[in-house]
């Protein structure tokens, strides 16, 4: 009725500005900071890239010294690998208490409504909460499932993790420290990998020249879906950095046409990600070809160095890609069914499945070669690389499962008896909670994620999107990773089918069966 739909437009209409509002506040909160060192010995152990920033952040603010802030590069290297712990505290307590503080940039009464007017608005349109009103257009479809899916997680890293973190609080003691900190985790567990893996990123980049990796994940399309990448200059683009590709089939039928953008500029924005300009359809028997970019920002070759990627760039490539070729292989009616127009919880399939390739020998053989001595990587190196990525699982998982359990706090039940923000949040950690609590600290007041972002009811969904790629890649593992037959069947079943089915009906078409959360622990090595 016309009243209804007055509140609901009016709910709306607040929380927008709600939304608004508690991101102004985390943004006033992050800016608001300065770590002003002004002496060389504090910069220990941090790296010299992040030196280089914070030197040029004193300079734009005319005094002397370096000047580190809560933004996330920043705020990462100190608390990752500043040999100063005083310092990793003050920039720690600093990050955990934005929009925490009693001041105008209070998050509290925000954070209360927003849940309240989600709560209310589900209410209006028949649901019993707002996880329930979200959940109907994801594959978990309960709010129930949702927990059920968390504390089976819970339960099997539970062990993993507080065996690690015994191991941590050792390791501290050795290192001088009484009692393990929330911000000791991240210099200690970085310091231990050294030690442990002996890996670091200048080892690596010189086997992934960008060129060289690029080339090697066309040659794994190639080889899994018959593909061919022809760059040509025919294609207008948008900037002289980026590169056009007409994607062909083994039949020379035209399939997508790919852009490249991998270099920073000014005026571009941080980060990767994968965006469709055209989404495939089919009108009138024809079939209309999607055009599809991939942007990342890695480092600019000079003139006498190619851009080499760390790893984790490597990776970051693959899942890109894995996106793009989920909108190159659409084959659907409409195009807002096409290609990555799929449920939330689905959508990081292909992008996570892909990135299983950057790990596995037989893949990196096509592409990892040294940019001078053309020399493979080292097989010992493949198995570092391996087993680093392990390295700490229960521990971080146990904190992304902590996410979800708050995500779901706020928005799984009825949020009127909610009171107190910091007592929500300590029922909600209550089974994870590892490190000893800080008073003035609370994450919900700056979670961006499920206040301002889109994963309000959805955090989950990163975890689950794990679950989907580990129990899809041991297919391919026991079927040879670069079998035609199961790519077809993931072609045929997923990345052709965008959203025209519930994508538990596609994932079970493709697997014979539902997703095996085993999976996902067995490759973590928690089982």
């Amino acid at each position: 009725n016309t009243k209804d739909q007055d509140i609901l437009r009016n709910i709306d209409k607040r929380l927008a500005q709600l939304k608004l509002q508690f991101s102004e506040n985390v943004l006033a909160e992050t800016q608001a900071f300065k770590l002003h060192l002004t002496h060389k010995t504090e910069l220990k152990g941090i790296p010299e890239n992040a030196i280089e920033e914070a030197r040029n952040k004193a300079k734009q603010a005319n005094v002397k010294g370096w000047i580190f802030t809560l933004d996330y590069p920043s705020y990462h290297a100190v608390i990752t690998y500043s040999e100063n712990r005083k310092i990793r505290e003050k920039i720690a307590r600093a990050y955990g208490k934005r929009g925490f503080q009693k001041n105008e940039h209070n998050n509290e009464k925000i954070i209360l409504e927003i849940a309240q007017l989600r709560y209310q608005r589900a209410q209006l349109l028949g649901y019993s909460n707002h996880a329930e009103f979200v959940l109907e257009e994801r594959m978990a479809k309960t709010p129930k499932k949702v927990t059920l899916f968390l504390e089976n997680l819970l339960e099997k890293a539970i062990p993993a993790a507080k065996k690690e973190y015994s191991m941590l609080t050792a390791y501290a003691k050795k290192q001088g420290i009484d009692t393990l900190q929330l911000w000791d985790g991240p210099y200690l567990i970085e310091k231990l990998r050294k030690e442990r893996f002996n890996l670091d990123d200048e080892l690596l980049k010189p086997y992934f020249k960008l060129e060289n990796v690029i080339a090697g994940a066309f040659k794994i399309a190639q080889k899994l879906y018959g593909l061919q990448f022809k760059k040509t200059k025919a294609i207008d683009r948008y900037h002289p950095d980026v590169n056009t590709y007409e994607v062909i089939d083994k039949h020379n039928n035209h399939i997508a046409i790919l852009y490249t953008d991998f270099f920073p500029r000014k005026g571009k924005r941080n980060g990767a990600w994968m965006t469709s300009y055209k989404n495939q359809w089919i009108k009138n028997g024809s079939n209309s070809r999607p055009h599809i970019s991939m942007v990342c920002n890695f480092t600019k070759p000079t003139a006498d160095k190619p851009s080499l990627l760390t790893f984790r760039e490597v990776t970051t490539l693959f899942h890109e890609f894995g996106h793009a070729l989920h909108g190159m292989l659409a084959n659907t009616t409409y195009p807002s069914l096409s290609g990555t127009s799929v449920y939330w919880d689905f959508v990081e399939l292909p992008s996570q499945l892909l990135e299983n390739w950057a790990y596995e020998e037989e893949a990196l053989a096509l592409f990892a070669k040294h940019y001078q001595t053309h020399a493979l990587l080292p097989i010992e190196l493949v198995n570092r690389i391996k087993e680093s990525s392990n390295f700490m699982e229960g521990m971080a998982t146990l904190r992304q499962l902590s996410f979800g359990f708050l995500d779901m706090a706020w928005h799984g039940e009825n949020p009127t008896p909610i009171t107190d923000v910091k007592t929500l949040e300590k029922q909600a950690f209550n089974k994870t909670q590892l490190y000893p609590e800080i008073e003035d600290g609370c994450m919900s007041t700056a979670f961006s994620h499920i206040f301002s972002g889109g994963d309000a009811s959805g955090y989950y969904s990163y975890k689950w999107a794990e679950v989907l790629d580990a129990d899809a890649f041991e297919l391919f593992r026991q079927n040879g990773i670069l079998d035609k037959k199961t790519a077809d069947n993931f072609k045929k079943y997923i990345l052709s089918q965008g959203g025209t089915d519930e994508p538990m009906n596609l994932y079970k078409q493709f697997r014979g069966a539902e997703p095996d959360i085993n999976a996902l622990l067995r490759r973590a090595g928690l089982i």
